[in-house]
């Protein structure tokens, strides 16, 4: 029998295909001591899924794909690279990862948990670059911690 109990609670969304990838992408992250933000925008006309911040420093961006045709839509993944140290996709274990270009990161992600199978290579961020990223990521995530604490809050920066 279905669990019906989140469907059930007033303003609660389904979660979509690729938030469930995202969030066992942020799980799994934790455990090598990175934390996380989903949704972040490095810049005007972009939005990652998820963006990591490594004990280093260290800047990953993640783009999580629950399908062929979700991968396929994506037209500006190009453009994220050059706001991270390591770029990753996320799929689940059904994707047809044949699909994914050469020189990216790649895991595989449930709900849960996820599994990096192959490292994106590194290409460090210029200082200023990530001071700059640092700073959108501390930024968003005091917005995201803020609107949790006070749902009736609303940003003038749409969050």
């Amino acid at each position: 029998m279905p669990d019906d109990r989140l469907s059930s609670l007033p303003d609660t969304p389904v979660p979509k295909p690729g938030q469930l990838l995202a969030r066992g992408v942020c799980r799994h992250l934790d455990s090598h001591d990175f934390v996380t933000v989903e949704e972040l925008i490095p810049t005007a006309g972009l939005r990652v899924d998820v963006m990591a911040l490594g004990p280093k420093g260290e800047v990953w961006i993640i783009e999580c794909k629950s399908s062929r045709a979700d991968f396929q839509s994506d037209q500006k993944w190009q453009g994220y690279l050059e706001w991270c140290d390591r770029y990753f996709w996320a799929v689940d274990d059904a994707f047809p990862t044949d699909l994914l270009p050469e020189g990216t990161g790649l895991m595989i992600a449930d709900a849960y948990d996820a599994e990096i199978l192959r490292m994106g290579p590194e290409s460090k961020l210029a200082p200023a670059r990530r001071k700059v990223m640092v700073q959108k990521f501390a930024r968003h995530a005091a917005r995201r911690w803020h609107a949790a604490r006070d749902p009736g809050f609303t940003s003038s920066w749409g969050l």
